[in-house]
């Protein structure tokens, strides 16, 4: 078993993993989910909080892992050496909650596209963290990309 050293701080060992984001979906996030949630005097707002706590997402310079569930928990991890690419969405109504979408696409069989939505900050700020990541972890484990 090995033991993983996880570091907040930009250190420029390519083996240590580090945290990039770590949380969850944001509650409200968009108009539309801020408008239900007023008209339907805060239950909107309620289940949509539900929603939230119960979906955690961990996007490390390794590895991005999906934790979703109540009771039962379903969890997909992806190492980041396998996302092929990645589609930002800042839709109008999430841009003016300050939330975004990632769609990443994937070479894992299981989870060919990984849809993180609502992230609570600058979904641009992330990818570019992410970028250098995904490069050498593919340079790394000697991945190619297929012509």
């Amino acid at each position: 078993m090995t033991n993983t050293n996880f570091s907040t701080n930009s250190s420029l060992n390519p083996t240590e993993e580090r945290i990039l984001f770590q949380g969850h979906p944001a509650i409200i996030g968009s108009v539309p989910r801020f408008l239900v949630a007023i008209f339907t005097v805060g239950i909107g707002a309620l289940w949509y909080w539900l929603q939230s706590i119960n979906t955690n997402y961990l996007i490390t310079s390794q590895r991005i892992v999906i934790e979703i569930g109540v009771l039962s928990k379903q969890i997909e991890t992806i190492e980041i050496y396998q996302i092929d690419d990645i589609q930002l969405e800042k839709p109008l109504s999430q841009r003016l909650m300050g939330t975004g979408n990632m769609l990443l696409l994937t070479r894992d069989l299981s989870a060919p596209k990984l849809f993180l939505e609502r992230l609570p900050l600058d979904v641009r700020e992330l990818y570019e963290q992410m970028r250098p990541c995904i490069q050498q972890s593919r340079l790394r484990f000697r991945v190619r990309d297929e012509e």
